[in-house]
């Protein structure tokens, strides 16, 4: 190849400092739209966004690992022509499940929304969001592709352009519908042309049109990365040179591609439908059983929540399901910002361990599972435990500090643990697909999904926890996933993970930062100070605390340190003053 291939750490720090961006442009995205369209407009968006996932991995979620796998699997073996046949196999297979995905989805909204939510205003932001299937596949080809020949670069690139035009288009939308909504119907009492009875159901219609300009903002932004991935491809290409293709051997055929993507494809779809089925299962039976708490005991469920749902919404009573479960969302929003720093380990990782498996090689199959496991936990764990200890500060700061603040805060309390368990999963998962068992975390996955839909349905039931409950199954399914998983990885492997270095240290430094933080805020609170000032002090105390903790229980390792950018830098400066 005439491109170097990059370490997989490398990749994984591109891939981190891309999604660092796109974090940085969802927060810019979704904060203002909360303000411009509330909780209930959250709740429409939310709504439409966790039924389109497991539509949407039905779809694509295997296609970008299928395509990583093959093409790692047989760049190491130096097929090249497979390689390329890899791509041209994938393209229009995908392209047509694409399709189906998006008709699938505009046919179920209505009655999803209609029938099982007794949400109409969620069709709408559906439907906007539906065509998003069809450019996601095209996008998730050339991803795939280019993250097989370790090369995360147009991965990166084309998600901050996604989210960049999902910003811009999708914020802007939201906007314009607020005003015309809420304009029009001062002047002619109809909504985009529909009559709307009362103000209040005047105020809901245009909150649904605001949530599907957001939604369509979405969809622009996965036609852009698509656009960008296909430019890309016929402007530099993918560095694998004329020579090397006649020296390797012939492609198989294409109904042999095909029939090895689609063994990939099918357990690894499975199991991320399973995975995104996580928000689908919370919109779904969060919403009902709280809407039968306000049809049975409404005044146990409401004296929780006294003085914090406005008043809109309680004289609206069908509207109080929707009301909570957009805080829940609000502060998932949060909870998921942990999961994805470490999709970046994964995804990066995937091609590494394909290829150390696919060589024999067990002393590098080891080293790199280690270093996916050690960087993942020194990643993770503080922002798990930090979101639990500063949850109440967080939400107050990114959400206005209104009345709903505390509901936010209560769910974010009990997300935080689950967000570094669901951090873990995701390269564990995909050094279990490198190591050719894609079937092993669906099967787990669907046991732990069991044990989430049992809890919510117990707990979300229960008046005095309504929301919260959603938060302990998501705990307690990522606990079992991770532990089954972990136990899995070592007998298909018959590789014995250091569980001390890589877990335990990382995890007390990780509490001590978390318990650093929050009594750095409590103080700082204690004396009068306020503010974003007051949070950030407490943020860098705690990343000073858990750095420190790190280096005198010397939980950095060398090896790790040498894959990254500047790596022999860092290292041999730790190594100067005795800290590694």
């Amino acid at each position: 190849m005439s491109q170097k291939k990059q370490s997989f750490l490398y990749g994984a720090v591109i891939l981190t400092a891309g999604m660092a961006v796109v974090k940085v442009i969802g927060a810019l995205f979704k904060i203002p739209l909360q303000h411009f369209i509330g909780e209930y407009g959250m709740g429409l968006f939310n709504v439409a966004y966790n039924f389109y996932g497991p539509v949407f991995s039905l779809a694509t979620a295997g296609f970008p690992v299928a395509v990583s796998r093959l093409v790692s699997e047989n760049a190491s073996l130096g097929r090249w022509n497979d390689v390329r046949a890899v791509k041209a196999a994938a393209g229009p297979v995908f392209l047509g499940f694409g399709a189906l995905g998006a008709v699938l989805m505009t046919a179920l909204a209505p009655f999803y929304c209609q029938k099982m939510l007794g949400s109409r205003d969620a069709v709408l932001p559906m439907l906007a969001l539906a065509p998003a299937i069809l450019f996601a596949c095209c996008g998730a080809v050339y991803r795939g592709y280019y993250e097989g020949l370790r090369n995360m670069g147009p991965t990166a690139v084309s998600e901050i352009i996604e989210a960049a035009v999902k910003l811009g288009l999708g914020l802007g939308l939201a906007y314009l519908a607020v005003e015309r909504g809420r304009g029009e119907y001062a002047a002619t009492g109809t909504v985009f042309g529909i009559a709307a009875a009362t103000p209040d159901r005047a105020e809901f219609l245009t909150l649904a049109f605001a949530a599907a300009g957001a939604v369509l903002g979405v969809t622009a932004g996965s036609l852009g990365a698509a656009a960008y991935l296909s430019l890309r491809w016929r402007i530099k290409g993918d560095g694998v040179s004329l020579p090397a293709r006649k020296k390797s051997p012939p492609a198989r055929r294409w109904g042999e591609t095909v029939r090895a993507l689609l063994r990939i494809t099918g357990p690894v779809a499975a199991g991320s439908i399973a995975m995104n089925a996580a928000g689908l299962v919370d919109a779904t039976f969060l919403q009902s059983r709280i809407a039968d708490i306000m049809q049975a005991n409404p005044q146990r469920l409401l004296a929780v929540y006294q003085g914090m749902i406005p008043s809109v919404y309680l004289e609206n009573p069908e509207s109080v399901p929707t009301f909570l479960y957009g805080c829940f969302t609000l502060a998932m929003t949060l909870y998921l910002l942990v999961p994805a720093l470490t999709q970046a380990i994964g995804m990066s990782a995937l091609p590494a361990v394909t290829e150390a498996w696919a060589r024999g090689d067990k002393p590098q199959l080891k080293e790199r599972m280690e270093s996916v496991l050690g960087v993942t936990a020194l990643v993770c764990f503080p922002a798990g435990l930090g979101l639990t200890a500063l949850a109440g500060p967080i939400s107050g700061l990114l959400y206005g500090g209104g009345a709903s603040t505390p509901i936010i805060a209560g769910a974010l309390m009990a997300l935080g643990p689950a967000s570094l368990l669901a951090a873990v999963s995701t390269p564990v998962s995909s050094m279990l697909q490198a190591a050719g068992r894609a079937d092993l975390p669906v099967k787990l996955l669907m046991a732990a999904m069991a044990i989430k839909i049992s809890v919510n349905w117990v707990l979300c039931g229960i008046p005095e926890i309504n929301i919260q409950g959603a938060g302990v199954g998501t705990l307690l399914c990522y606990l079992f996933y991770v532990l089954s998983q972990m136990a899995c990885l070592r007998r298909v492997t018959g590789v014995r993970m250091p569980i001390g270095r890589l877990f335990l240290k990382p995890l007390g430094c990780a509490a001590l930062c978390g318990a650093g933080a929050w009594g750095v805020y409590r103080g700082l609170s204690g004396l009068g100070f306020h503010g974003w000032v007051v949070l950030a002090a407490a943020v860098f105390s705690g990343a000073f605390i858990y750095l420190t903790g790190l280096l005198l229980s010397r939980a950095l390792v060398k090896k790790d340190l040498l894959m990254l950018p500047r790596g022999q830098k860092i290292a041999k400066a730790l190594e100067k003053r005795g800290w590694m």
